[in-house]
């Protein structure tokens, strides 16, 4: 669906917002427009990372929206997130997007808004990004209570099932928001280089660049946090293990004298001077409660037990 957000009398450019095009339509504003055929195929294309692209005039913008997962178990880029993609001169701007964004609508009253300065697209271009990485803030803050709900469960609790699997889950979502924040970073670079310095822009600029560095480093602790918790959680797990295993090592020491003891006396051999002895059983239990004290005590002096 194809709508007119402002006409070129209201603010010198028109605004043309595209939403979950088909490819004929598309097509069609790109032969009005002039534009890229490989730029409209990138537009197309529901995977494509955040790019910048200068051409003949024509900035090209796909930005990346977070997108409430449908299952905790979604990890890839298509999966967390939407996209946006920009095409602007400084005649015209066109949005393109799948999902409703109420940013346009939003953008486009402030523009239009009595009384104020008319915003260019360039301009709205900065707003997108920065709605684009603010989408990202709660879903940090989230994971970070999520990471923290599963550091006191694995300190607290010995058995915590499907810790590993949550918390490999949320290491890739982290890592996913991370690379594309990256990407990010050098949109907001290269329209930095458009901005001319001392105006309103350049202030919003500098502000959404600040915004970028705040979230990338949320989510770069964030990965980091996951992978120690993740090593820690085998960590644990591995000494929970060697504890099962040096008990049953105890064990196996204190009864393997005596299991030997007791196969030698259980042989059916007819001259086998013990078997006639009167004290013989008694000395053999006796024997045996001698071992296994001395091998308490030996275990005792190590601090194995």
């Amino acid at each position: 669906m194809t709508e007119q957000l402002i006409a070129q009398q209201n603010c010198h450019f028109t605004w043309l917002d595209i939403t979950n095009p088909e490819a004929g339509e598309l097509q069609a504003v790109a032969a009005q427009y002039d534009l890229p055929d490989a730029l409209v195929r990138d537009c197309l294309e529901p995977t494509h990372l955040p790019k910048f692209e200068a051409t003949n005039g024509l900035n090209f913008v796909i930005l990346r929206v977070y997108a409430t997962p449908r299952t905790t178990e979604a990890d890839t880029i298509q999966e967390v997130t939407t996209k946006i993609a920009v095409f602007y001169t400084a005649d015209y701007l066109i949005t393109v997007h799948r999902r409703a964004h109420p940013v346009l609508n939003e953008l486009k009253n402030v523009a239009l808004a009595p009384g104020q300065e008319c915003t260019t697209p360039a301009e709205v271009s900065i707003h997108l990004a920065r709605y684009a990485l603010n989408s990202f803030v709660q879903p940090a803050l989230a994971l970070t209570k999520e990471l923290d709900d599963y550091e006191a469960e694995i300190f607290l609790k010995k058995e915590v099932p499907n810790a590993l699997q949550g918390l490999y889950f949320l290491k890739r979502k982290a890592s996913v928001a991370r690379q594309l924040l990256m990407l990010t970073r050098d949109i907001l670079t290269m329209l930095r280089r458009q901005t001319a310095a001392g105006t309103a822009d350049a202030m919003l600029m500098q502000d959404t660049q600040d915004l970028q560095t705040k979230v990338e480093t949320l989510y770069q602790q964030l990965d980091g946090a996951a992978t120690n918790l993740m090593n820690l959680y085998l960590s644990l797990s591995s000494q929970r293990t060697n504890e099962a295993m040096r008990v049953l090592t105890v064990f196996s020491a204190f009864f393997l004298p005596l299991t030997f003891i007791a196969g030698i006396y259980g042989m059916n051999f007819n001259y086998m001077p013990e078997l006639t002895w009167k004290w013989g059983y008694p000395g053999v239990m006796v024997s045996m409660v001698v071992i296994a004290a001395a091998i308490y005590v030996w275990f005792k002096r190590k601090n194995w037990i």
